[in-house]
């Protein structure tokens, strides 16, 4: 592994002792994937201290919260729940007991929630999650392999939420992936019942696999307290797959046969866009989705003329840095598996971002004629995934291929090798592809190597990226290597790497690497280096108000390609987070930027290049989430460049639990330079507004002023899921200037029928 200082003094160099480090990497993955290997069973020393044993049953289980069937007075039980959140000292206030049994088509769950009634629930519109409402949630590994999971989440008032779980997840779950299961629950005034049946077509598992990874999640939202089956310690996420327990099967897992989802879909729409010049229209069409089960671990999705209307629309931000804003996956074809693709690189360089498929270079919808998607494990040990997709031509925009390949290996108890091959395809003209050569073609490939130490306390990782582009023969790599440690008090991350000017990637995402020049309104390509340093420090207290304490420090730096400085942040950090669940940040940031080329925030005179040094606060505090009102609140003020920043934040929620939600939300920043490179004033209103008449009718309106994009934006969308997977939306989206104010520039109203066919 190359050291920080050989890397920063011989650049050109280390690239080539990492190109050659990349070969001999290269041969011994091969030896992974093509050897013969025998795995023994993946049992830690700490699963032999949470096992479980299931036992099937040939009764009918009926799923309406009550636990009358006699299979469940003899099932074994998980309890002694251990306390994980606020801190782990003590027991947990109300205990959690569980059960479980299956049969040829479903696993069963059995919930008893000791509880004294009136449960805390902020909502009852699915995938609402577990933040401020009473749940219970189960983890599940059927590998065993501590690198990928399902995580299933149940509110006291049958609300499900579920998300995939993966080795590099680290942050909180979107509850964007879908899949079919089932569930009631009854609250009996001193606990609550929860009753849930995963059918085992839902998952993806190895029948022959006789251990299971599994946990269970309690979440208090009355005593603001989270507790867990296994002990996991506090620095880690209660859904953290290292710290599982075992589920011991007593035969072969049933084999799911036949297993095919065939979901097809109508929809509409009737509308105008006045900006483009096109008048009232009104079309209709239709498309599917299905998944085929290639056999219990491994599953082929397939798409035709995808239709991703109803997908909630993206929220809009207040952008005062440099560069492009990364936005979330939200369309549920991308979703399953989706780490697979999506986790190579750093949350700012990514080489796969699924955004990119179906929009052209400014960010305009191009529509996806079909694709396939093939994902799962070929062994309890090996992750694949390939996936193409196909799009049409629009106006002058030519047709697209996209080929996506990832194939990954778990080795030692913890640690991953993973390597992939990305290709994009334009099927542009001869004459086009002489004036443009780079948009002919676009191919990445790459490997990572992840290593994770049994308990998840040491992190390291070494990656090497390549691009391929007509004509381009250097400068076209991405490489870095990092580590992190994480104990009780002290937690430390550091990374560095280096990015070629040449280095492109068609399907993927890359901040900084295009630097925008105001005066000549051109974009210039500018390779990198970047160094990241974190070091923090945690406090558990035991009594008083401060359930857990975070103090920071922290630099990322990133280097001109001659290694003097770009940018440079410093930040001394703390976090608060109360026992009664509000929250409080203060934040203290040094910024040096040495700017390249002209920038402009206002109308005036932009900013000349040259070196720039300025100081910020930033003040975060959100009160309760399981009152009825609700604040939370942010202000940022200081230096910004050569001029100053005010700014605040504020949203006010009120809460008429379990139906009705109202979001205020509002964010002023004031910008002033000194003459002559003017001031601006930037808002940002963001009111929502839900209505969730029952766990299956959702009505939300969301409302975004947003004067920095110029637009305002009105989008209402109606959901109703009549049967487990099968959905009716009426959706009204209509956009509008912020200046001239009310300008209309398109409206539409559209409707989507789908329905969920298990053949």
């Amino acid at each position: 592994m190359l050291d920080i200082c050989t890397l920063m003094k011989y650049p050109k160099q280390s690239l080539l002792l990492l190109v050659q480090s990349y070969r001999k990497f290269a041969f011994v993955l091969a030896l992974l994937f093509l050897g013969n290997f025998a795995h023994a069973q993946n049992i830690s020393d700490f699963q032999k201290s949470f096992q479980l044993h299931i036992q099937p049953t040939s009764a009918k289980i009926k799923i309406d919260g009550i636990l009358d069937e006699p299979v469940w007075a003899t099932t074994e039980v998980a309890k002694d729940f251990k306390k994980k959140f606020p801190n782990d000292i003590g027991e947990a206030k109300r205990q959690t007991e569980v059960r479980l049994t299956y049969d040829n088509e479903n696993i069963y769950f059995g919930f008893k929630v000791y509880d004294s009634g009136n449960a805390v629930i902020r909502g009852l519109k699915r995938d609402i999650g577990n933040e401020g409402n009473d749940a219970v949630g189960i983890m599940l590994d059927p590998l065993n392999k501590k690198t990928n999971g399902f995580y299933f989440l149940l509110s006291a008032l049958n609300v499900q939420s579920e998300d995939q779980l993966s080795l590099s997840f680290q942050e909180k779950p979107s509850w964007s992936w879908d899949t079919k299961w089932f569930s009631a629950t009854k609250d009996y005034g001193t606990y609550w019942i929860a009753e849930i049946m995963i059918p085992l077509k839902s998952i993806r598992y190895d029948p022959k696999q006789l251990q299971w990874g599994i946990n269970f999640l309690r979440a208090d939202a009355k005593n603001n307290e989270y507790s867990t089956w296994t002990r996991v310690p506090p620095i880690f996420k209660a859904y953290d797959i290292g710290y599982l327990g075992l589920l011991n099967w007593p035969a072969a897992t049933p084999s799911s046969k036949n297993n095919i989802i065939f979901l097809p879909f109508i929809s509409g729409a009737s509308g105008e866009d006045q900006e483009n010049g096109k008048s009232l229209n009104t079309n209709a069409t239709g498309g599917f989705d299905a998944k085929v089960a290639l056999n219990a671990s491994l599953n082929l999705d397939l798409t035709v003329n995808p239709d991703f209307s109803q997908v909630e629309v993206d929220q809009q931000v207040t952008n005062l840095t440099r560069f492009d804003i990364f936005l979330p996956e939200k369309r549920g074809f991308f979703l399953e598996n989706s780490d697979l693709f999506s986790d190579f690189g750093m949350p700012f360089i990514r080489p796969f971002y699924s955004r990119t498929i179906g929009l052209d270079k400014d960010g305009n919808k191009i529509p996806i004629l079909f694709g396939a998607r093939m994902s799962g494990n070929l062994d309890p040990a090996t992750r694949i995934g390939m996936m193409n997709m196909q799009t049409g031509k629009q106006g002058n925009y030519a047709a697209e291929n996209f080929t996506a390949f990832t194939l990954q290996r778990s080795v030692l108890k913890r640690s991953i090798i993973k390597t992939y091959f990305l290709n994009r395809e334009n099927f542009i003209s001869e004459a086009d592809a002489k004036k443009n050569p780079l948009d002919k073609y676009g191919r990445n490939a790459g490997v990572t190597f992840e290593y994770s130490n049994t308990t998840g306390t040491l992190r390291t990782w070494t990656d090497l990226h390549k691009s391929i582009k007509s004509g381009i023969n250097d400068d076209d790599i991405y490489a870095s290597t990092g580590f992190s440690t994480n104990s009780r008090k002290w937690s430390y991350i550091s990374l560095i790497g280096s990015l070629g000017k040449n280095y492109y990637t068609d399907m993927g995402f890359v901040q900084g690497i295009d630097n925008y020049d105001a005066i000549r309104d051109t974009t210039i390509r500018v390779g990198f280096k970047n160094l990241f340093n974190s070091l923090s420090y945690k406090l558990f207290p035991e009594n008083g108000s401060i359930g857990k304490m975070v103090l920071k420090i922290e630099n990322f730096t990133t280097l001109h390609p001659d290694n003097s400085i770009n940018q440079a942040d410093t930040k001394l950090g703390s976090d608060f987070q109360f026992k009664k669940s509000s929250n409080f940040t203060l934040d203290l940031t040094n910024t040096v930027v040495n700017l390249l080329y002209p920038i402009s925030f206002t109308d005036g005179v932009p900013l000349p290049a040259g070196r720039y040094v300025y100081n910020q606060i930033v003040m975060k505090y959100m009160s309760d989430m399981r009152k009825t009102f609700g604040i939370e609140t942010m202000m940022n003020i200081g230096q910004f460049y050569n001029g100053e920043v005010k700014g605040i934040a504020m949203g006010i929620t009120y809460r008429s639990q379990p139906h009705f939600k109202l979001l205020l939300s509002a964010q002023f920043n004031n910008i002033v330079f000194p003459n002559p490179y003017g001031s601006t004033n930037l808002v940002l209103l963001q009111p929502r507004v839900e209505w969730n008449f029952n766990t299956k009718l959702f009505w939300t309106t969301f409302v975004q002023y947003n004067t920095q994009s110029n637009n305002f934006n009105i989008n209402s969308r109606l959901q109703y899921r009549f049967k487990p997977m099968s959905d009716f939306f009426l959706v009204y989206t209509d956009n509008y200037f912020t200046d001239p104010l009310f300008k209309n520039k398109n409206r539409a109203l559209i409707f989507k029928f789908s329905y969920w066919f298990n053949l």
